[in-house]
């Protein structure tokens, strides 16, 4: 009887985990007009630490426009962050954290913003 219950409970305990799938996030946050940039960089609760890992943008173009390229395997529904400028100022101070929702399917998605809008553009691609 006891190992029955045990056989039970471990089908239980397995069939509750949730598939994971590939999430690709290309960032594109728009400095332009933005003085003192000598970083940035995105930190949120999809790090490890949460959010004291910072993961930096790169404007390899020079066009004002700072990009990076994230790609994680998960089971969630969304995830929070705020840029980060020169490694210590949070933008949107007061405000709440950006937020990017997931559908339960591999995504490839595009977040385009500028620093401290609460505007953006989500698009997502099969």
């Amino acid at each position: 009887m006891k190992k029955l219950a045990i056989l039970i409970i471990a089908i239980i305990t397995a069939s509750c985990v949730q598939e994971q799938h590939l999430k690709t996030v290309q960032v594109k946050i728009d400095m332009r007009g933005v003085d003192d940039v000598n970083s940035i960089g995105v930190k949120g609760n999809f790090t490890k630490p949460r959010w004291k890992v910072e993961v930096p943008l790169t404007d390899e173009d020079k066009d004002g426009i700072y990009e990076t390229s994230l790609s994680q395997k998960t089971a969630v529904s969304g995830i929070e962050f705020k840029f980060v400028k020169n490694g210590e100022i949070y933008e949107l101070k007061g405000k709440p954290n950006r937020v990017l929702q997931f559908e339960y399917k591999p995504e490839n998605i595009i977040y385009s913003t500028k620093f401290n809008d609460i505007e953006s553009v989500v698009i997502q691609r099969e």
